[in-house]
Formats: structure tokens, C-alpha cells, sequence
């Protein structure tokens, strides 16, 4: 038995030594003590990642031959924040190239708009990681890092609803301005972006403290400590991201920004009752529109406009009248075990369509005599079909709406109660607009004054009076 163990031992003795151990690229050159030996030592790493190794001088020139508007000479802080994005924390680089181009495309559009160097999209790499929605320990938020009373200044909402540092629209656009203002101050973008770190107050103080030096590294040593890093990090990346084949980064799965349209609805809403009247999903718009905190417009916020997904947007475009009406009915609100087959807006509008007749204008037709034909009213006309005046042309088409839907579809129809008054029942994705539209001579403030309303708020199963 102890001639085995003996033989064990020095056989993996002599087999750790054939083992050939390659040195990992450290940033410190740190000396790392062995670990015991391990059967997992010699089976194959199926994850391993490739990091190639650099030298200072081979950065320096790649630095060198960078064309960019804000030329910048490497310096060992600066060389020393490359090795740790693209050697130990390459993870938070990865992240960077996966959300880029969420962002980008609208940054470098912001940028030029401001007269101001492309490059300083990647500050916002350094203040949030490029997510819309980070909040800092101090209570800065969004892509820019704005604190509240800065956002406000720069035109932005904060309130418990709506937070207008995290749209990217407006944040950066703020930030491009903001920083513009350093610019002027300092006349440096080193300078201005240290000053956006930590406020113009400090960057006077370090420069009155340095003898009334100019430039960032020239202050380097009187400014905050946080400061000092800042700026060299951004550099890091301006490099990093001109550089990713150098370093092994491949991006595989780009996210791109959806395409969407603004849209404004006027009304205190919920996105809950936006996606029910749409077919829309409540996380699509809510990527969309980060500001929005809970789902919620308040009145203070009510003109805000809404971003729409590029294929929705025609129709809810064509449909804003009636949508806007219904925003203000509370969502459906379905007990446990109900069973509720909700119609879609588009059938909703085919219903109404049909429900529709056309009528060619004729020689000597005017808009009196063609709405007391069909027992509507002019308004109705001028509504139904977007005329202002009361001028039509023989041959046009106009479309009028002479009675209510019938209870094919889903659709309920108006009743005549105890008291000889006829009455219409509330459908899911009803409004006042589109009831007003199923019923001849009636209108949404008829409506509200026949059911003692204050409001557009009706909800399914309701029982409207409608004449």
C-alpha cells in the first residue's frame, strides 16, 4: 500500500511539471502563487476568451493615428483605465457595445446639432452605461447623470411621474447645451468635461490653486479625487470603442432603436389604457418611454407626447379623436374567472365604417338639405368627413352615420327603459366620441348632459340615456 501512494505521488509530481503554464496578462504584474493541482486543471476550457496582449508603445500608436475632433496624447492613468476595460472588466465593456447603438445614432445627431465634437458621446458611457434609468447614490439620473435641480434648469420635468432626465431625447440635448456652457467658461472640453463631473465651482478652485493653469492635466492634482479619473476614463473608451478588433470584442447580437413616432394625446392617461386601446405592449412603450415612472400621465404632464411604435402609428394617427376620447376610461377591470372577449380597435373602426353610408353631393346639394335628409346634423357631417367650411363639390363622397350598430359583433343595441327613454349599454373599448358616432343627432356633450357626466369616464356594462 505504500509502495501505490509512493508511486502516486511521484508520478504527479513528474506530470505537473510537463504541464506548460502560461503567464495571464496582468495590469500590476502581480506574482500569483500556484494553486494545488486539480483534475480540472487539464480539461479543456470551452470558455475560454482570447485577450490579446498590448504594450504602451503600441497604444501610443494607435492614439496617434486616431482623426478625431478631440486629439488627446496617452499618459499611464489613461493607459492604465485601457487595460482594465479591455483585460479585468471586459464584461462592462461588452455591456457598452450592446446598448451603443441604442443611443448613438441619436447622440451623434444631438452632437451636430450643437456644433460640438462627436466624441463626447462617449461621457455618457462613463455616467451611466449608457441606461436611461440608472440612479446614482446622490440621486442623479439617466444618460447624462442630470440632479434634479440641473434637469430643471435645462428644461426637464421631475415630478413622482414623470422624470425627464431619463427620456434621451431631452437629457442629452441638455447635456449637450450644458456642456457647451463649460466649453465657453473654460475653453477647454477636457477642462468642460471635468467641470460637468464635479462643477464649475471646483475646476475655478483647482486652477486658482495650480497658479492659473488652463488645461485638465495641468489642474490634474487640485482637482476632487473621482474628478481626476473621470476624464481619463472617458479617453479609455474613445480609444476601447475605435479599437474593438485589437482587443477581441465582437459584437454579435446589436440592439437597435426601434422606430417609433410622437404622438400627443392631451389627456391624463395610463400606458395600461393606451396598450388596451391599441393592441399595444405595455413594456414596448414603456422602452419607448422611460421618463414615464408608473404608467401614468398626470395633468401636469398631459401634452407630453408619447412614442409609438413606427407600425402602430398610422392608425392611432388616423383613430386619435376617438383613442384620446376612451384614454380617460379606467382600464378593464376583470374579476378572477370573468371571461371577456375584448373587440380591437381596428374592428371597433370597421364596425363603425360599416355602419356608415355614402353619399355622392349632387347638383345643387348643400350641406343643410343633405343632413336634414338624413336626419344628422351639419357638425356631424363637417366631423365625419374633416370639413371646416361648408363648401362641398358635386361628385364628392361624404360619409354619414344614420343609425346604431346592430348586436352582431358584440356590439349592444340601444333599448328603450321603463321610463320611455332610450338607452344604450357600454362595450369594452367604448367612448363617448364612438357612441356619439353610432347614434344620429347626438353628440358627446348631449351625452354628457343627458347622463349628468362630468367627465369623458364611462366604463362597459354602463347604461348611457341616448335619447
Amino acid at each position: 500500500m505504500m509502495k501505490k501512494t509512493l508511486f502516486r505521488t511521484i508520478t504527479l509530481s513528474v506530470f505537473s511539471c510537463l504541464i506548460f503554464l502560461t503567464n495571464a496578462y496582468s495590469q500590476d504584474d502581480e506574482l500569483i502563487a500556484a494553486a494545488p493541482f486539480s483534475e480540472d486543471d487539464v480539461q479543456p476550457n470551452y470558455h475560454y476568451e482570447y485577450i490579446p496582449d498590448f504594450t504602451y508603445d503600441q497604444i501610443d500608436k494607435r492614439i496617434k493615428a486616431m482623426k478625431t475632433d478631440m486629439p488627446f496624447e496617452l499618459n499611464d492613468r489613461i493607459f492604465s483605465f485601457i487595460q482594465y476595460f479591455t483585460v479585468r472588466n471586459r464584461d462592462y465593456t461588452k455591456m457598452v457595445l450592446a446598448r451603443k447603438d441604442l443611443f448613438f445614432p441619436l447622440f451623434d445627431a444631438t452632437m451636430r446639432k450643437h456644433d460640438m465634437p462627436e466624441e463626447i458621446k462617449y461621457l455618457s458611457i462613463i455616467e451611466s452605461g449608457l441606461d436611461p434609468q440608472i440612479r446614482s447614490r446622490v440621486g442623479a439620473m439617466g444618460l447624462w447623470q442630470f440632479m434634479p435641480a440641473t434637469g430643471r434648469m435645462y428644461g426637464m420635468d421631475v415630478n413622482p411621474y414623470v422624470d425627464d432626465r431619463m427620456d434621451p431625447e431631452m437629457s442629452t440635448d441638455a447635456a449637450a447645451k450644458y456642456l457647451k456652457s463649460l466649453y465657453r467658461m473654460f475653453g477647454d472640453w477636457e477642462v468642460a468635461m471635468a467641470a460637468y463631473n464635479c462643477g464649475p465651482g471646483n475646476v475655478r478652485k483647482a486652477i486658482r490653486r495650480s497658479g492659473g493653469k488652463k488645461t485638465f492635466w495641468e489642474i490634474y492634482n487640485y482637482l476632487p479625487r473621482e474628478t481626476r479619473g473621470y476624464v481619463p476614463q472617458f479617453q479609455a473608451m474613445l480609444y476601447i470603442l475605435n479599437h474593438l478588433e485589437e482587443h477581441n470584442f465582437h459584437l454579435e447580437e446589436p440592439t437597435y432603436s426601434p422606430a417609433y413616432e410622437k404622438i400627443r394625446f392631451d389627456r391624463v392617461m395610463t400606458l395600461d389604457k393606451l396598450a388596451e386601446l391599441t393592441n399595444l405592449c405595455i413594456p414596448d412603450l414603456e422602452k419607448l418611454n422611460p421618463s414615464i415612472k408608473t404608467r401614468q400621465i398626470p395633468e401636469a404632464n398631459r401634452s407630453m407626447a408619447i412614442r409609438i411604435p413606427k407600425s402602430k402609428a398610422l392608425f392611432v394617427k388616423e383613430n386619435l379623436a376617438w383613442i384620446s376620447d376612451s384614454l380617460g376610461n379606467a382600464p378593464l377591470d376583470l374579476a378572477a374567472g370573468d371571461k371577456l372577449i375584448v373587440q380591437s380597435v381596428e374592428s371597433i373602426a370597421e364596425e363603425i365604417q360599416r355602419n356608415g353610408i355614402t353619399y355622392r353631393v349632387r347638383s345643387g346639394d348643400v350641406l343643410g338639405t343633405i343632413a336634414s335628409r338624413h336626419s344628422v346634423t351639419v357638425s356631424q357631417i363637417r366631423a365625419w368627413n374633416g370639413i371646416s367650411g361648408n363648401l362641398i363639390r358635386v361628385g364628392q363622397t361624404l360619409t354619414l352615420y344614420t343609425s346604431s350598430v346592430s348586436n352582431s359583433g358584440g356590439i349592444a343595441q340601444a333599448s328603450t327603459n321603463s321610463n320611455g327613454q332610450r338607452t344604450y349599454t357600454v362595450q369594452p373599448g367604448d367612448s363617448l366620441w364612438i357612441i356619439s358616432k353610432r347614434h344620429a343627432n347626438l353628440t358627446v356633450e348631449q351625452l354628457k348632459r343627458l347622463n349628468n357626466l362630468n367627465s369623458n369616464n364611462i366604463k362597459p356594462g354602463q347604461k348611457l340615456i341616448i335619447g
